[in-house]
């Protein structure tokens, strides 16, 4: 009696218990299991925000700075290996620079250059024995980095054409970079084409205004 009474007591206590048991190992293990795969992604997502991103940023640096350096140094490199001829090359220039500005007319302003000009016409032709009536400035032109400054001269009759070409020489060959922009020439007799008068438009360069008044604006 008691055996049949414990054996079916038993039977239905612990088969209750573990039929009760079962259903909640079914359903926390795919909790814990999502549970360590959430922890999992985000210990990852840290660690490549705060370990592998900076590293790679770091390396990304590193790599930009060698090139960089690698750069200056070839560089570098290549000014030694021809030193002598940038050299070369920068005192040719320079001499170049020098040689120019030298033919240049002297003053700051444009009338300073007139003035200037008008004197080496004055010396050119009384050394040529040239009579000249009157002298007239013209508008001066920006050329660049450089101005045009003309002068218009009406000369007295000329007997001697030798003398009006040697002039004309003159003024063509000057140290300074003088040009005959505009030539007029009149024979009074033509019997006599040996007596010339006329009028020249003689130009000369100097150093352009454009440049610094630019930098007195800014």
């Amino acid at each position: 009696m008691f055996k049949g009474m414990f054996k079916g007591t038993f039977k239905e206590t612990f088969k209750g218990t573990f039929k009760g048991r079962s259903p909640f190992k079914k359903i926390k293990f795919p909790q814990r299991r999502i549970f360590w795969i959430i922890l999992t992604i985000g210990m990852a997502t840290l660690l490549y925000f705060f370990g592998v991103e900076p590293l790679v940023e770091a390396k990304k640096k590193a790599e930009e700075e060698i090139a960089l350096k690698k750069k200056i140094i070839w560089k570098y490199d290549q000014y030694v290996k021809h030193r002598k001829t940038i050299e070369e090359e920068l005192d040719r220039t320079v001499k170049i620079y020098e040689t120019v500005q030298q033919r240049l007319l002297p003053g700051e302003t444009p009338q300073l250059g007139a003035v200037n000009l008008q004197e080496i016409i004055k010396r050119l032709s009384e050394k040529n024995g040239i009579g000249i009536r009157s002298f007239r400035i013209l508008e001066p032109k920006e050329m660049n980095v450089y101005r045009k400054v003309s002068i218009q001269i009406d000369f007295n009759p000329v007997n001697s054409v030798l003398s009006l070409g040697q002039f004309l020489h003159d003024i063509e060959h000057h140290e300074k970079e003088l040009m005959i922009s505009e030539m007029d020439l009149l024979v009074m007799n033509p019997r006599m084409p040996t007596n010339i008068q006329g009028s020249l438009v003689i130009s000369g360069w100097m150093k352009g205004g454009k440049g610094k008044e630019k930098g007195r604006e800014g």
